[in-house]
């Protein structure tokens, strides 16, 4: 089983290293055209909202209650009998999704009103910053349809993954990143308000990644004709799993919009340094966190409907050790090489070194809950594969509540960082509630040699923290190089931290490569 997770896991985070370093190009091409000033923060305002509702439409709250019932159908019925759930699913959702994305279009001003709480009040009182509150309504309406396609891309991977083709849904958020590009390079320059062709670049993106996935189901024999079903058994199923769990898998997404929310009374730019910070936050956490948890709800999935109980504590203390294993130094990493990181990708154009301090701040405070981030990825299916949607409910309630305090605590001395290190904070106690739930039932429980792997994993990143501290080059040195002096310094001490990690591995007897025969 372990190989098998461990060849799958490969296959995911392949594929997803390839979109998450698109997505870093894409980013490092929006920063250049327009920085972190007026333009993009209303780009990445308008993204948010959109790609929140994805959450809860798509690849958050369905994914987690669709394929525990489809994999109970694939074991369990007929063939005819998946493909009227899968007819019956595609219909409901369908048409719901349709009827959120035609009122998102034409609510766009009560959204952007909502949302950006500051900018509405700016406008209300004629100030400079009301303008920001115009463009967004404009700016949202073209990239909120990108809900209706992405919705129905998500069904398609997870149909896909519950076959074992991960790397076709892994791979689909390429073109979105490619649209993106394409956008800004070719159509953005030359354009009065670049974030208006952006936002096309989205819209365009959704569309091809939906196309992209229909050959694949047609391979799969599961391209059906959607029916509406709101009454089917399975569909019934799924939304009673859903409708708790659209809340539960979607709090880091509401804390990321209540971030927005206060971040839209602070200082221009606050917006888009948080973005930036995220979006380094989001490359190990797409290449690691949710690739593991991608392949592993499945898995766990089959454990639950066959009764294997054994089996099921084996995946889910791989899944932690797999995280345990690439999370501390990713998170180390992060911490420690913020500037360089920025610089590297970031610092040309329109973005400055004044942004490149502001954004390092943020992603430093980002990058400490990076470990907490991951193990929900992995906690979380070992409720979701159980058809448990309600117990990360309430622990999800409790962490949001405690992210609003935690906002209103530190925003006020800290600024547009307090509100990174409050969803840092809330993380940690979210993944900390879904682990206790899971030893109180009885249903996993970290072993001792699970906990010894763990405590020599931080050994090994204490080690790398001090050998990249002790190499760290000065500031005014990376402000003398050019870019690719910036680069060659950075991947050294990329590779230099990776030695000192593994070597601190081998010499407590770790052996990475011993993951793919079992736990």
């Amino acid at each position: 089983m372990s190989k098998k997770l461990l060849k799958s896991g490969m296959i995911v985070s392949a594929m997803t290293l390839i979109s998450r370093v698109l997505g870093l190009v894409r980013d490092v091409v929006v920063a250049n055209l327009m920085g972190a000033g007026t333009s993009a923060d209303v780009f990445f305002f308008a993204n948010k909202i959109p790609n929140f509702l994805r959450r809860l439409f798509a690849e958050g709250a369905f994914a987690q209650a669709f394929v525990p019932v489809l994999t109970e159908y694939q074991e369990k019925n007929t063939s005819e009998e998946t493909r009227e759930l899968l007819r019956k699913v595609s219909g409901t959702l369908g048409l719901l999704v349709t009827i959120v994305t035609l009122i998102g279009v034409i609510a766009s001003p009560v959204l952007s009103a909502l949302f950006g709480g500051g900018w509405f009040v700016a406008w209300l009182n004629d100030e400079p910053e009301g303008a920001k509150f115009e463009l967004a309504t404009v700016v949202l309406k073209i990239t909120f349809p990108y809900l209706w396609f992405i919705t129905f891309t998500a069904l398609a991977g997870s149909i896909l993954n519950t076959r074992g083709r991960f790397a076709v849904s892994a791979f689909t958020p390429v073109f979105l990143n490619v649209a993106i590009i394409a956008a800004a390079v070719f159509f953005a320059p030359t354009s009065e308000q670049p974030e208006i062709t952006l936002a096309w670049g989205v819209f365009c993106g959704g569309l091809i990644q939906f196309l992209f996935q229909i050959p694949f189901l047609l391979r799969e024999k599961a391209l059906v004709k959607p029916s509406w079903g709101w009454h089917h058994p399975g569909v019934v199923k799924i939304r009673t799993l859903m409708i708790p769990a659209l809340f539960g898998v979607s709090v880091s997404q509401i804390n990321l919009l209540f971030d927005t929310f206060i971040a839209s009374f602070l200082m221009t730019g606050s917006i888009s340094w948080l973005y930036y910070s995220d979006r380094l936050l989001e490359f190990p956490l797409g290449l690691f966190g949710i690739a593991i948890g991608t392949v592993i709800l499945p898995a766990l999935s089959k454990n639950h409907v066959n009764a294997e109980g054994d089996g099921f504590g084996k995946t889910m203390d791989w899944g932690v050790k797999a995280i345990i294993l690439l999370g501390l130094p990713a998170m180390m990493g992060l911490i420690v090489l913020a500037k360089p990181m920025l610089m590297v990708l970031f610092m040309r154009g329109a973005f400055s070194v004044q942004d490149v301090e502001m954004a390092s701040y943020s992603l430093m405070a980002y990058g400490s809950g990076l470990l907490s981030f991951m193990l929900i990825k992995v906690l979380a299916p070992g409720y979701y594969s159980r058809q448990d949607t309600k117990t990360p409910v309430r622990y999800g309630i409790i962490a949001m509540i405690t992210n609003m305090g935690f906002n209103l605590i530190f925003a006020i001395p800290f600024g547009y960082v307090g509100l990174a290190i409050a969803t840092s904070m809330s993380a940690l106690l979210n993944a900390t509630l879904l682990y206790r739930g899971l030893h109180k039932a009885g249903v996993y429980t970290l072993t001792k040699p699970t906990l010894v792997f763990c405590v020599k994993a931080m050994v090994s990143a204490a080690l790398m923290v001090v050998v990249l501290y002790y190499f760290l080059p000065s500031q005014s040195q990376w402000l003398e190089w050019q870019f690719w002096g910036r680069a060659k310094a950075l991947m050294a001490l990329i590779a230099l931290g990776a030695i000192a990690y593994s070597v601190g591995l081998l010499v407590q007897g770790i052996r990475p490569w011993s993951m793919k025969r079992g736990v």
